[in-house]
């Protein structure tokens, strides 16, 4: 496959640093990276994008290779950010590396001639002295260019906000980051978002001044390139990977297989097969197809069910995602016993929920139709019995009727805590807890 070409059919080539990077890409098999930022011990759905280039960059046979930022973690970049951030501590970056790392192992293939590599700039940069980067790095970087850089102007311009020589001295580390892994792997092309472009050309420069200081002037042919995808929102413009209840993370103690499902079975049918393009590596033909499905049968929502496959598959594993599906199912059919403690653990956590004593289920046990109204499944104990009376409510996925009363035989286990979740209609659900 051609790189950039399979990137722009995908909506995921906003820009490149030069012409010739299609021509430096086909004459051979080359090696690029991606940054990543340790802020947390975990990566989110807005960081498989960059996941996904190293992938995609991989499967037209290049080396894919990992930054992790060991050392700019210890900095922070200003890109994106308003005001300063607070600095984490050595113990706490090394963390966040060690549970980044685990993640993106499991998503790089790193078998073969194109196996991913995986490493830290702290390695290096913990090497240099402050008097040699002055010398050697910071005399090709000119002040006056880089407070034009958006991610400095915009902090300058908030007189309360502001930016450290700290923060400001970001961009010099990152460009030597990319001069380092030229030197010792080969690596001719930066990959990022959008606004990672100042930084991605500060490194390419400062490969040709320094290719030229060792070579001579004559030798300032393009020897380093780069390429942006842009920052990517939902049809809706949100942020991606975001809901209300916060990240969608790629670790299982983050966010659980379940979950992780949920949210691509989810996602709006006007984002569906955007997400298919930009998050999965099925090809041209297939996603077409599945297209051409969702126009012709729109309530299978063909394009969420793949999309939740196929990611849950790459992030979790297929043993995982038949747990998800099974869960779902039993959510639709209402089989709730069928699920192990965990699996309904992770359901009853994503429902409305309420608490209750448990010494309420001892004989004659709790009223269904109280329940009912205090969980806001019914406005009214009339309403409620309404519901009731026409068949519209169950119990732990069994029909109840007005009579029906709530004893400890009902309780399910979810993970050592007891459960009994009502249902009205086919989708509102909620979860009361005893204890």
């Amino acid at each position: 496959m051609d790189f950039l070409r399979e990137l722009a059919w995908r909506g995921l080539l906003h820009q490149t640093t030069s012409p010739e990077l299609e021509g430096h890409l086909a004459s051979g098999s080359r090696t690029g990276y991606c940054g990543f930022d340790p802020t947390s011990d975990s990566l989110t759905v807005g960081n498989l994008l960059p996941v996904m280039l190293l992938r995609r960059f991989q499967a037209c046979g290049h080396r894919p290779v990992a930054l992790l930022g060991g050392g700019t973690g210890l900095i922070g970049d200003p890109s994106g950010k308003s005001s300063e951030r607070s600095l984490q501590s050595e113990e706490q970056v090394a963390a966040n590396l060690a549970g980044q790392r685990r993640i993106l192992e499991r998503l790089l293939a790193t078998d073969g001639p194109c196996g991913a590599i995986f490493v830290d700039n702290a390695e290096w940069l913990r090497r240099l002295g402050y008097l040699e980067v002055l010398r050697d790095v910071g005399k090709h970087f000119s002040v006056n260019a880089m407070i034009q850089r958006d991610s400095v102007a915009s902090r300058l311009e908030g007189r309360e906000h502001g930016i450290s020589y700290t923060e400001f001295s970001y961009m010099v580390l990152q460009a030597y980051d990319f001069l380092h892994l030229h030197r010792a792997h080969g690596c001719t092309v930066q990959m990022g978002g959008s606004d990672q472009f100042g930084n991605i050309v500060s490194g390419i420069d400062l490969i040709r001044r320094m290719h030229a200081l060792e070579h001579g002037e004559g030798a300032l042919e393009s020897i380093a390139f780069g390429v942006t995808a842009p920052l990517l929102t939902a049809a809706d413009g949100s942020k991606i990977g975001k809901t209300e209840k916060g990240a969608v993370w790629l670790s299982a103690e983050r966010t659980s297989p379940y979950r992780f499902h949920q949210f691509w079975l989810n996602v709006a049918d006007a984002d569906a097969v955007r997400f298919l393009r930009w998050y999965t590596m099925l090809s041209r033909e297939a996603i077409d197809a599945i297209e051409a499905e969702c126009s012709a049968r729109p309530q299978e929502r063909a394009a969420q069910r793949t999309l939740a496959a196929e990611m849950t598959d790459l992030v979790h594993g297929p043993s995982e995602r038949q747990r998800a599906e099974a869960a779902a199912a039993a959510i639709f059919s209402g089989d709730l016993r069928a699920l192990d403690a965990a699996t309904l653990s992770e359901v009853s956590e994503d429902l409305p929920s309420s608490g209750h004593e448990l010494g309420a289920l001892d004989d004659p046990g709790a009223d269904l139709i109280e329940l009912l109204v205090a969980s806001g499944l019914a406005k009214s104990k009339r309403e409620a019995r309404e519901f009731l009376a026409s068949g519209a409510v169950s119990v732990n996925g069994e029909k109840a009727d007005a009579e029906r009363r709530l004893r400890r035989s009902d309780l399910l286990d979810a993970g050592g805590q007891g459960v009994i979740l009502l249902r009205r209609g086919r989708k509102q659900w909620h979860a009361t807890r005893w204890s």
